[in-house]
């Protein structure tokens, strides 16, 4: 049947995972980083994602699709609560192994600064100064095993997690951008949809403080890759 549905624009999307926390059906998830539509007769064509997406990357469209079914969203919405958060998901990974030069130097730990906690930083510190700041999520240390040479090197990092610190790190962050001469700026998440609190807090930061430096976002996958 040809029927209303939402579009998902992969070039627009920034991985924040809004618009999967506001729908209500379940019918969006993420996949590689990308919100996408998990099936179409989970999507009842009302839109609540649409509000939710900060960069405009939904739309409607009508084009053919299963009619949404109402009994289908209740047995996937079950399923999905019992199996939990997708960020708190049990997985059993296993690691990639990192090859080495024979001769290489044995690396120890990179951190540079504490606390490294964001709730516990300092709004001023002397290490601030002229400083290449890294914020990520507390996981992608144990995620990613190059964590330490690849991110914290030469780098101040704070570390934090707005699903179990139940904050909103805007105000804190913006503090720290506009009252120290910073002169980059890495976010480093995890590809988990809670993750995407800790994006928007650094990334709205930025912009409210004014400054003008370089940025960019990397993602961790829970095997522990990196996204291209």
């Amino acid at each position: 049947m040809i029927r209303t549905i939402i579009q998902i624009d992969p070039d627009k999307c920034n991985g924040c995972g809004l618009c999967a926390a506001a729908c209500q059906e379940g019918a969006i998830a993420m996949v590689e980083g990308k919100a996408a539509l998990v099936r179409d007769d989970y999507c009842d064509g009302l839109g609540n994602c649409l509000p939710a997406c900060p960069t405009g990357a939904i739309s409607f469209v009508q084009r053919e699709a299963a009619p949404f079914d109402e009994a289908a969203v209740e047995r996937h919405l079950k399923e999905r609560a019992a199996a939990g958060c997708p960020g708190t998901q049990a997985r059993t990974l296993s690691p990639t192994p990192v090859e080495r030069p024979a001769a290489g130097p044995v690396l120890t730990s990179q951190l540079r600064n504490w606390p490294v906690q964001i709730k516990l930083a300092p709004i001023t510190a002397p290490y601030f100064s002229g400083a290449n700041l890294l914020i990520a999520a507390d996981c992608c240390a144990y995620a990613y095993g190059e964590f330490h040479r690849q991110y914290i090197q030469n780098r101040v990092a704070l570390i934090g997690c707005p699903k179990l610190d139940g904050v909103d790190y805007t105000d804190k962050l913006t503090a720290i951008l506009r009252e120290n001469d910073i002169r980059s700026l890495t976010i480093v998440r995890m590809q988990v949809p809670c993750c995407g609190g800790l994006e928007r807090a650094a990334t709205a930061a930025l912009k409210n403080s004014g400054r003008f430096i370089p940025w960019q976002v990397v993602t961790v996958t829970t095997d522990g890759r990196i996204l291209d």
